[in-house]
Parts: C-alpha cells; sequence; structure tokens
C-alpha cells in the first residue's frame, strides 16, 4: 500500500519540475570565474560566457554570484525568467583586488635622488607606484650631504611614507690675514688664534667673525665667508689711538674704490661702505688725493689737529686722468707681498691703480723665497705689467773654518812680532 503510494507520488514531481527550457546567458571579462544562482553552482565562464538552463515551469531563481579568486565578488538581481527558447542575458563585471602598494619620499632639505633597491627612481619628494608587497631599501643621495639609507614595508594597498634627514658634509678652507702694522693678535670666532701675519687652515666653510688687536690701536673687526677648498684674505689697515701731537683723517669717495695719498704717499682704497681711516698723521698742513681710473684725480689740503679727525669727501668727475696709471703685480707662487717705491700695496695678484705716472721700483716678497724687484715705466691711463716667479731661499749648512779665537790669537802674536823688531 505504501508503494502504491509512493509510484503515484512520482508523476506528479515530474509534472512540477519538466516543461520547456529557457536560459541565462551569463556573460564574464574574466574566464574561468565560477557561477552561482541562489547560490547553487551553476559552472565556470569560458570564452566569456556561460549559458545556464531553466525549466519555465521550476520556481524562478532571484540572484546571481559570479567569483573568482584574486577579484572582488560580484553579487546581482536576476531579470525575470526566460520563456520557453528564450536567452536572457546577465552581463558580470569582475574588478580586480588590488595587490600593489607605493612609498612616498620626502628629504631634507628636498631634492634628493633617490634610488630604490639600487636603481634610481627620482628626486625627492617623490612618490613610487605600483610595488608588489614586500622589504625594500632606499637610499637617498645630495651634493654636500652624507648618503642616508631605510628600508621600508609595502602592503597591499597602502601608501609607506620615508622621510630622510641629511646631515651636511664639514668642508674647509683658510683665511690668510695680515695686518698695517703686523703683530696684531688675531681671534676666530671668539677664540684666539695667533699674531698677524698669519694663515688659518681646517676653517670651516662658513662666515667667521674676525677681530685684530694690537696695543695703541683701536680694535679692528670684520666678518669672513670661507669658501671650501679656497683661501680667503683679510688685510686690516688699523687705526691708532688719537694722540696730542697725531691727529686722523677719514677720507671717503664717489665713486668707491679710488686710491688715497697723503702728501703723495699711498694709503688704500676707498671702502664701498664707512670710511678710510688715516691714522697717526702729524699736526699740521697735508695734501689728500683720491685717483680713481676713468675719472680726474681729486686734491684738498687737510689742517689736522691733535687728538681729532678731520674728514675728506671726494666726489670725482669723469674724464681720463691725464697723471696716473696701473701696475699689474703677479708672482709665481701667488700670495706674495707687494711693495711698490717701499710702500706695501697688496697680495699678489694685485693691480694697484692710481700710481703716478712715471718710473716706479716694485718688490715682491714671500716668506721662504728670495725678494724679487724690478722697475716699471707707468705711463698716463695705461697699466704696466710686472710678473715675478720667485725662487726658494736654499737652506745652509755652517762651515767648517779657523775658529774666532784661533784668528784673534793669530793677530795678536803678529802684533808682538812687529812691536819687537821695532825696538831692534
Amino acid at each position: 500500500m505504501i508503494l502504491l503510494v509512493l509510484c503515484a507520488g512520482i508523476p506528479a514531481v515530474s509534472a512540477q519540475i519538466g516543461g520547456d527550457e529557457g536560459w541565462y546567458r551569463v556573460h564574464c571579462n574574466i574566464d574561468g570565474a565560477d557561477v552561482y544562482f541562489d547560490g547553487q553552482y551553476q559552472g565556470t565562464t569560458y570564452g566569456g560566457a556561460l549559458d545556464v538552463p531553466v525549466y519555465t515551469t521550476a520556481p524562478p531563481y532571484n540572484t546571481v554570484r559570479v567569483e573568482k579568486s584574486g577579484y572582488h565578488t560580484y553579487s546581482a538581481s536576476l531579470p525575470s525568467s526566460p520563456a520557453a527558447g528564450q536567452t536572457v542575458d546577465v552581463y558580470a563585471t569582475l574588478q580586480p583586488v588590488e595587490t600593489a602598494g607605493s612609498i612616498h619620499v620626502t628629504s631634507s632639505p628636498s631634492g634628493a635622488a633617490i634610488y630604490l633597491n639600487g636603481n634610481y627612481r627620482g628626486v625627492a619628494p617623490l612618490t613610487i607606484q605600483s610595488l608588489s608587497p614586500g622589504t625594500y631599501s632606499l637610499e637617498a643621495d645630495r651634493s654636500g650631504y652624507q648618503s642616508d639609507y631605510s628600508s621600508v614595508t609595502v602592503k597591499a594597498g597602502q601608501q609607506s611614507n620615508v622621510q630622510f634627514t641629511l646631515t651636511p658634509i664639514e668642508q674647509y678652507g683658510s683665511i690668510k690675514a695680515t695686518s698695517s702694522p703686523s703683530g696684531a693678535y688675531v681671534y676666530m670666532d671668539g677664540v684666539y688664534k695667533g699674531r698677524t701675519p698669519m694663515t688659518l687652515t681646517s676653517v670651516s666653510a662658513k662666515k667667521h667673525n674676525i677681530e685684530l688687536d694690537l696695543s695703541g690701536y683701536y680694535d679692528w673687526k670684520s666678518s669672513v665667508t670661507v669658501s671650501p677648498g679656497v683661501t680667503s684674505y683679510v688685510n686690516a689697515h688699523l687705526t691708532s689711538v688719537p694722540s696730542e701731537t697725531t691727529g686722523a683723517i677719514d677720507v671717503v669717495s664717489y665713486p668707491a674704490g679710488a686710491d688715497i695719498f697723503l702728501d703723495d704717499k699711498y694709503q688704500g682704497k676707498t671702502p664701498t661702505a664707512g670710511v678710510y681711516a688715516i691714522s697717526n698723521v702729524a699736526v699740521g698742513s697735508h695734501t689728500v688725493r683720491v685717483a680713481l681710473s676713468g675719472y680726474q684725480d681729486y686734491t684738498t689740503s687737510v689742517v689736522v689737529s691733535g687728538a681729532t679727525t678731520s674728514h675728506v669727501t671726494a666726489t670725482l668727475q669723469p674724464g681720463q686722468s691725464t697723471s696716473t696709471g696701473s701696475i699689474s703685480v703677479t708672482s709665481s707662487p701667488s700670495g706674495a707681498e707687494v711693495y711698490i717705491d717701499n710702500a706695501y700695496k697688496g697680495i699678489t695678484p694685485l693691480t694697484v691703480d692710481g700710481v703716478a705716472a712715471g718710473t716706479h721700483a716694485v718688490r715682491v716678497a714671500l716668506a721662504g723665497y728670495g725678494d724679487w724687484s724690478t722697475s716699471v715705466q707707468v705711463g698716463a691711463g695705461s697699466t704696466a705689467s710686472a710678473s715675478a716667479s720667485l725662487s726658494p731661499v736654499p737652506t745652509q749648512a755652517p762651515h767648517a773654518g779657523v775658529a774666532p779665537f784661533a784668528v784673534v790669537g793669530a793677530l795678536g802674536i803678529l802684533g808682538l812680532f812687529v812691536a819687537l823688531r821695532r825696538r831692534d
């Protein structure tokens, strides 16, 4: 009886799921994607699509899900069921899961060259894209700074940030300090260094404060910027403290850079800022001449009083001077002191302007070398040249010879012999 009931039920079920067929055609941009209707596996896409047959008499499907490893899953509602013999298109587009990361690199100062695993990638600030997850080495290089290194881990879909703070490479130059008069105490950045003339070596390449002190003279202060591998020169003209028997003359010229002569003796050049001070000037009347190539000489009389400062302002008029020229002095090696008519002018290479037309004696001196001298003829409005090739002074060993006391003794005996002969 039970068997009969069961058998009678079979045709009823077959009639429920039987009937005509239609199709869902699932289109996908990725082959090999698995297709599910209401969570039931239907097949895998191939050739860009998958046909899924459905019975028109069966309960309709409601949702479609398409998935593949490495891609985001696509889920949607199915359109109405197809009629018998009909095909309904379903389109599923799979988007890849983000698997790459990036590194954003900055440097202080900016502009450092960035290398990733030894390969140049650009200049900071810089973002390096499309990197697979993992650990990378970074290097930052910039001229004048020490290289810096770092390692960074990249994660999928994330940006890692790296900041390089570069340390400057210490660089050095030198300062040669001279003064008039010489023998002044030299202080650099408040630290005593020696007495002029002297050369300061291994000086860090930056701006330094220089002070020169000498008894009886006002302190001299200035600043000098040292460049790597370069010798900077400091030549201080010290101004004496006034006395009752001497005074001073301050000279300024427009334009600056003119040569100053006191009673036809060269003193120096007018500075671009401030005044040129002539100290220790005897009380009385003096002549000051200011000369600059391309301008007429300016000459005036100045009366100097004890412990006072007189002032001269020279406004130069254009026009070629007819009474002065220039002398250009070079030396090998350079850095030698130049004297014209026994007056110190500066350090080679040097061009001295405002030299009176005529014949002048030139002497070049450098420690460890023999002095070099010559005479040059200076023409009005022209430049005479003097090129000194200095020779090292050889070191001489003491010569063996007769001791001084032996010579004196011999002369004494000779004198005694002559006296005895005269008595005879």
